[in-house]
Parts: structure tokens; C-alpha cells; sequence
């Protein structure tokens, strides 16, 4: 799911429709809040591009970015059918 590129973890998330995608967006936001940690995104339409790199570190991709990864990825997971 997730690829290390340009010191950068990348994902993209598809789900059915925009409110679906905002919803996803809204769940992610709460925990990367908690983590203090915020990830870049964009989103169009049902599809949500997200880039987790740590500024603070030089943008290299560190502890706190495998952690919110993996939090992305459970929330993404509970959206499947």
C-alpha cells in the first residue's frame, strides 16, 4: 500500500464516492491530531493521495511516520467492504 519514494512514504486511497473519501479524511485527521503529526494530502473526487515525510527531521521519513502509516491504514481498512 504504502511506497518510499523521494524520502516520503506514498499511499492513494480509492473509496465509492466523495463523502466516503471525507469521511476517511476526517478519521485520519482526528488521529493524526492525537499523533501530532499531519500528513500532505489531496483528495479528488473518491480518491485520496497521501505523502507522510517528518519536516522537522530534514523530511526524511521517521518513527512517527511509520506509526500514523500504519493508523492510515487501519482506518482505510475499516472502510472495505
Amino acid at each position: 500500500m504504502w511506497k518510499e519514494r523521494n524520502n516520503a512514504l506514498h499511499a492513494q486511497f480509492k473509496f465509492d464516492d466523495f463523502v466516503q473519501a471525507f469521511g476517511f479524511m476526517s478519521s485520519v485527521a482526528i488521529v493524526a491530531e492525537k499523533q501530532n503529526h499531519h500528513p500532505e494530502w489531496s483528495n479528488v473526487y473518491n480518491t485520496v493521495k497521501v505523502k507522510l515525510t517528518t519536516h522537522d527531521e530534514g523530511n526524511t521519513i521517521t518513527k512517527k511516520d511509520i506509526k500514523l502509516s500504519k493508523s492510515i491504514e487501519k482506518i482505510y481498512n475499516s472502510y472495505k467492504r
